[in-house]
């Protein structure tokens, strides 16, 4: 049986060029064709021809339909590159508008219960990928993306290239950390698994890294399995990693530069969660005077 490629048209071929030209990432490429393909399929005609009033029909269909706020503002950033850029006709966007998203306090976990997670883990592997994540304050994607050339031992550094927004930053590496890395890479090379200057975090083969959402499988399994009673994932260990630094008293512009933040309020939202802080404080209740 052969299978047969439908060609592309050339209205999505100008905008694929104009995503490549911005050089745009596969997955926000994929994801801008994804969202302007879901407005044709509701409009029922070709996406060049939209009006203002339909995209605003669109917009009330999109909520009307229940999807997040991230999701929402997500499409209208691919439709307003869409109308700006590939069809140069700005002013069609003028009815949609972005929505404000609620900002909750992270979950964070307590010091016993990060090492809880991290002992239930019965392999290496997944107990490096974790120590890392909380050892380093690293964003799940960056920690998959490790290299074996990215830990300097000497500098008690780690590398981490190109993280989100597309930026190398350092991020320290702790004794502790160093050593649960060195018993990784002393098990995964005599086993074989680990190639010459390759990935940190393997998949089945060496050629490619550990997927992320494998590794936010495990991290699901991990935290029943340590009896967590909180909603946990691998991002719960970077905001952990960021609160306890701030108990620890760590200046908060060093925690900002750690997380690779591009903004102190972003950082600042620990101050919220970080409890042993809030304890220290005194009440103004405590310094009045008692009723004669």
């Amino acid at each position: 049986m052969t299978q047969t490629t439908h060609p592309i048209s050339p209205l999505r071929q100008r905008m694929i060029d104009d995503m490549t030209m911005r050089k745009l990432s596969p997955k926000t490429q994929a994801d801008y064709i994804r969202a302007v393909k879901n407005l044709t399929r509701f409009l029922g005609h070709s996406p060049d021809t939209t009006t203002a009033e339909e995209l605003r029909r669109y917009q009330l269909h999109m909520v009307d339909s229940g999807i997040s706020r991230i999701t929402l503002n997500a499409n209208i950033t691919a439709l307003k590159f869409f109308f700006d850029v590939t069809l140069d006709r700005w002013d069609v966007m003028k009815k949609m508008s972005h929505v404000p998203v609620p900002r909750k306090l992270p979950a964070v976990l307590s010091r016993d219960e990060v090492t809880r997670l991290i002992e239930a883990a019965d392999k290496l592997k997944y107990k490096a990928a974790l120590a890392i994540a909380y050892g380093a304050g690293l964003r799940i994607n960056e920690v998959v993306s490790l290299k074996l050339s990215d830990i300097d031992g000497t500098r008690m550094t780690l590398r981490v290239d190109q993280g989100k927004g597309r930026k190398d930053r350092y991020v320290m590496l702790s004794p502790v950390l160093l050593e649960i890395l060195r018993a990784w890479w002393r098990e995964a090379h005599a086993k074989g698994k680990l190639l010459d200057g390759g990935w940190l975090f393997p998949g089945q083969n060496p050629v490619n890294p550990m997927s992320a959402r494998q590794l936010s499988r495990v991290c699901h399994t991990l935290a029943v399995d340590a009896g967590i009673n909180k909603r946990v994932s691998m991002h719960t260990l970077r905001h952990s990693f960021a609160t306890h630094l701030l108990e620890q008293k760590v200046d908060i512009r060093v925690i900002q530069v750690l997380l690779g933040h591009k903004k102190l309020e972003t950082t600042a939202l620990y101050t919220q969660v970080a409890t042993e802080l809030l304890r220290e404080v005194v009440s103004p209740l405590e310094s009045l005077e008692p009723p004669t």
